[in-house]
């Protein structure tokens, strides 16, 4: 039987004008984000020392670079209810690259993310520029990473992570993994952490593939970029913020974890429908 992971979306051929397209809006966007990024660091020398873990600018120049690079796109964005005000982590689905421009556009937050993205070229820069926490998957330090946990917690930092723990087609929901769930039951943290599921569902554009904007499997990233920046007229995203619950009305980590996939998946089935 073959996997939904397995099946690739059907090759799109891209127009001269769609070539033309894609080159000025990978300029754009290019020149926005390292530019933004250039800036970012300098603030931070000036930050860092006054502020230590707390950032009181520099988020802002990240949510500016991901709003305007949306607008470059040309990819409406929609979002329902409001982010939580109160000490918490945020947790979402994953459809894949897009989804770290549209979730920093609409809040200030700091992503969670495996350890191999630090290497990644360009993009670990940027991650570990804009704070993202880094994660290894080894049981072995399980304890190291709920101590950085507790300290960004502590610090007011607002974690967002992916409890899919891969990026998806753009159309369905994968069960999530209730791993790091944990670390918000430590006793430091288990009676002020509150957790907000986040919504985010993708629409393709008119007469294209539903997964359109789905990065998963072997895809390679250069050409799923293209094809983005290609796109003539985009879909939609809409970014949806449902009501935070406070961890200590859990049980344990998989009845928290359990909670935000059944309102993210329900969600996302009705709206993307």
């Amino acid at each position: 039987m073959t996997a939904w992971q397995d099946i690739p979306p059907p090759p799109r051929k891209i127009t001269p004008l769609g070539w033309l397209r894609a080159l000025w809006r990978g300029l754009l966007i290019g020149l926005l984000t390292y530019g933004g990024l250039a800036l970012l660091l300098l603030v931070r020398l000036v930050e860092w020392p006054l502020c230590g873990q707390a950032r009181p600018v520099t988020p802002h120049i990240t949510r500016f670079v991901c709003r305007s690079a949306l607008h470059i796109l040309r990819l409406p964005l929609v979002v329902q209810g409001r982010p939580m005000t109160r000490p918490g982590a945020i947790v979402a689905n994953h459809s894949g690259w897009l989804d770290i421009f549209v979730l920093n556009a609409v809040q200030t937050i700091y992503f969670v993310a495996k350890a191999e993205v630090a290497a990644w070229p360009m993009i670990g820069w940027l991650a570990r520029a804009t704070g993202t926490v880094f994660i290894a998957r080894k049981g072995t330090e399980a304890k190291q990473q709920q101590d950085i946990f507790e300290s960004r917690l502590q610090a007011g930092h607002r974690l967002l992570f992916f409890p899919e723990g891969t990026s998806t087609d753009a159309i369905r929901v994968l069960p999530f993994k209730s791993t790091l769930f944990e670390a918000f039951f430590a006793p430091g943290l288990v009676r002020i952490m509150h957790i907000q599921p986040v919504t985010v569902i993708f629409h393709a554009p008119d007469g294209e593939d539903p997964r359109h904007y789905g990065w998963w499997g072997d895809m390679n990233f250069a050409s799923h970029l293209l094809k983005t920046l290609a796109t003539a007229r985009q879909g939609r995203v809409e970014v949806i913020f449902h009501p935070e619950v406070p961890v200590d009305a859990f049980e344990n980590r998989k009845a928290l974890s359990q909670h935000c996939e059944r309102v993210i998946r329900t969600t996302h089935v009705h709206a993307a429908s």
